[in-house]
């Protein structure tokens, strides 16, 4: 069951760190890390509207066809936003990892969700409700700016997406998606990456429309190549360039 109560989130400056905390060389902001990018009198303005809701393993945060009454922000845990194929595979548009801004498609154009949301993992989620939110964008032209950012990265991505799809081979698909995951949630160190999120087999598959099988091959390629190396579902990119060149390819040796 979900759990509500007043809460604080945390401050602008407190979000999420990559994996070398206290090396300023690998310590980096994602862009997409909503929370963090706010005015500190934006950001106490809008913590006085928010409520937390607990989400388990596995629970829906809001499913297709419901109505969006809220905006969220995750405080902790890990969010997939996917729709249902008709056969009922799923299609993970992307993940929201903490401070990261979802829910927010219908305060632009109302009507219902047309996506799903999932906790991944034991998840914290502050709530605005959307009348609220609305009323706090048109006092805070800055945050509202941000959000406009949001949903264009979040649309340029996905069109990206549906190209790479259309004409790629799976296994370039694989390649741009590492790229894509390296420039969000990267941080870099000398020449390597190493991605501060973890991802099964299957969550990559159903982000690039293939089996769990196809990518575990596919990955098995790149790591005798010595592009990448995985360690406890955390990708650690070992040669940038070698993976650009991938990305150029239609086809790669396994």
């Amino acid at each position: 069951m979900t759990a509500h109560k007043n809460v604080v989130p945390p401050g602008p400056g407190d979000g999420p760190t990559s994996p070398g905390v206290g090396n300023p060389v690998m310590q980096r902001v994602a862009p997409s890390d909503f929370l963090a990018q706010l005015a500190a009198a934006d950001y106490a303005d809008l913590a006085a509207l928010a409520r937390v809701q607990h989400h388990p393993k596995g629970d829906l945060v809001f499913r297709a066809g419901d109505p969006g009454h809220h905006v969220y922000f995750l405080k902790a845990g890990k969010i997939k936003i996917y729709q249902l194929s008709p056969p009922g595979r799923e299609v993970i548009l992307w993940f929201c990892f903490p401070g990261e801004i979802f829910g927010l498609a219908e305060v632009a154009r109302g009507g219902g969700r047309v996506v799903n949301a999932q906790a991944c993992e034991h998840s914290e989620v502050l709530a605005v409700s959307q009348e609220q939110f609305k009323g706090f964008l048109a006092s805070h032209p800055q945050t509202a700016l941000l959000s406009m950012q949001v949903l264009s990265s979040r649309l340029r991505i996905l069109g990206e997406m549906f190209v790479n799809l259309v004409s790629d081979d799976v296994n370039t698909r694989i390649a741009k998606l590492m790229l894509r995951l390296s420039a969000r949630y990267g941080s870099r160190v000398g020449k390597e990456i190493f991605l501060n999120i973890p991802l099964t087999h299957q969550e990559i598959a159903d982000m690039v429309g293939t089996s769990r099988q196809t990518v575990t091959s596919s990955l098995s390629a790149l790591k005798r190549q010595g592009v990448l190396s995985i360690e406890k579902h955390r990708i650690h990119i070992q040669s940038e360039q070698l993976l650009n060149v991938l990305t150029q390819n239609c086809y790669y040796h396994s």
